[in-house]
């Protein structure tokens, strides 16, 4: 009898070592080096992408940063994106909202087509499909327009 309870210890503890390293190595070693490599190659993407204007963080141009005054570009509706929180959005959305915020905050129509149009990207070079990302866009307009966005910091 005790032959067969020793030697079931022996067959456990080979296995129990493995899976002990296992989590140490996959789930604390490897996840802190390439933390320490992302942070040192690529410090901005590391820490999120975060946008600063002055002296204050103002969002991350990956994640939608809930822009809901009606003198901003707003992003996708929820129902229209597929996780909620994309951070950018077609030409299209971005021209059907140039009357809005022109009624807003009376800034030219021309003027936003214009920003709006220097800030087109593409999402394969220049043959996919184009896209704005909001943040980008609502930087340029309080930069190109701060009397307007003074008053709402």
């Amino acid at each position: 009898m005790r032959l067969v309870t020793e030697n079931k210890q022996s067959v456990y503890r080979p296995a129990i070592a493995v899976g002990v390293l296992s989590l140490l190595l996959c789930g604390l070693l490897f996840p802190l080096a390439v933390t320490v490599v992302a942070q040192v190659v690529f410090p901005s993407q590391a820490d999120g992408s975060l946008v600063r204007l002055g002296n204050q963080t103002v969002g991350s141009y990956y994640i939608d940063n809930g822009f809901t005054l009606p003198i901003f570009f707003h992003a996708r509706s929820p129902s229209s994106s597929a996780s909620g929180v994309d951070p950018d959005i077609p030409l299209e959305d971005a021209l059907s909202q140039i009357s809005g915020i022109h009624n807003a905050t009376g800034i030219p129509s021309d003027a936003l087509t214009d920003l709006v149009m220097s800030h087109v990207e593409y999402t394969l070079f220049v043959t996919g499909s184009p896209y704005l990302n909001v943040l980008a866009l609502n930087i340029a307009l309080i930069s190109d327009y701060p009397g307007v966005y003074s008053a709402h910091r």
